[in-house]
């Protein structure tokens, strides 16, 4: 989460309207933004926020180049599939700081200075590997869409993770093995604390860089 709203007394500018704006949104979700809220924490009149942001839709595209500004860039000193690991988890671990930034991300057209950096340098991390500029537009996105997808799913589990054996086993009568024996066999593996159940992140990472690897060793 973001940190708390700046001081009242500093002179209101763009930077401490998006740093309140922020918080709010971390603490209140999307719904929590509105311009006479984010005046009221600010402890100004409404209207003056307009000498500094156009309108909501500037306060949002500015919070969420913010969040794109904590994801570390791909690191210049090591392999391209160890730094885009470090850029995929470190995306992942910020998406799930900031619960609300991965749907607002993937439904905006985000042109701020951090995303553009973010952008150019993982393309550079990729061309720097021998990817074709094609390639390389359609590895990120492939990345991103892993990052993403798994990022709201962690979101909206509906079971805490120490909690889904005893979901496993109240479930267990829906899924009998004479119609789905497969899954029977899987929940009794979890039940049984064989298996966690709780899917991996880095799981599916390494399947898509290991893909792309591949790839990279056979295009022309």
């Amino acid at each position: 989460m973001s940190n708390p709203p700046s001081s009242p007394t500093q002179p209101l500018s763009r930077d401490r309207i998006l740093h309140t704006a922020l918080h709010l949104v971390d603490n209140g979700g999307i719904a929590a933004l509105s311009m006479r809220k984010l005046a009221e924490a600010l402890g100004v009149k409404a209207m003056s926020l307009y000498n500094h942001v156009a309108n909501k839709d500037d306060i949002l595209d500015g919070i969420i180049d913010r969040v794109i500004g904590e994801i570390d860039l791909p690191p210049r000193d090591t392999d391209w599939q160890t730094a885009m690991r470090h850029r995929a988890c470190s995306a992942h671990r910020v998406l799930m700081r900031h619960p609300w930034a991965a749907s607002e991300i993937m439904a905006r057209v985000n042109v701020g200075p951090a995303m553009l950096r973010y952008i150019d340098a993982t393309l550079g991390c990729l061309r720097a590997a021998g990817f074709s500029f094609e390639l390389a537009d359609q590895a990120w996105n492939a990345i991103d869409s892993h990052i993403y997808g798994f990022t709201l799913q962690a979101l909206n589990f509906p079971f805490e993770a120490a909690d889904y054996a005893t979901a496993a086993e109240q479930y267990l009568a829906m899924i009998p093995p004479e119609q789905y024996p497969h899954m029977n066999a899987l929940t009794h593996q979890v039940i049984a604390g064989q298996y966690d159940g709780i899917h991996s992140f880095e799981f599916g990472l390494d399947l898509i860089l290991q893909g792309l690897e591949t790839l990279r060793q056979t295009a022309p």
